[in-house]
């Protein structure tokens, strides 16, 4: 008994996209424009943050640094070896 080879569907090409099917195309240029807008905004809201972040994790580490005892400044520069001076 042979076998039967199972043939794959072969793939039609994806249809081009027309001109003016975009969406972009399709709104409106004050919509657009609002949309656009309302992008960078959201963008700038988001760089923002992220520096606001930035600034508060080196306000944190300076305090941490500020309030650290001086034998954990000694431990960490090398010189806390457990011996007293």
């Amino acid at each position: 008994m042979a076998k039967k080879k199972h043939r794959q569907p072969q793939v039609k090409p994806a249809k081009q996209v027309e001109e003016g099917n975009f969406l972009s195309d399709q709104l409106s240029s004050d919509v657009l424009a609002k949309l656009k807008e309302t992008k960078n905004l959201l963008v700038s809201a988001e760089q923002e943050k992220e520096e606001e972040r930035q600034a508060q994790l080196a306000f944190e580490k300076k305090e941490k640094e500020k309030n650290k005892s001086f034998e954990e400044l000694l431990d960490e520069y090398g010189f806390g070896d457990g011996s007293k001076f």
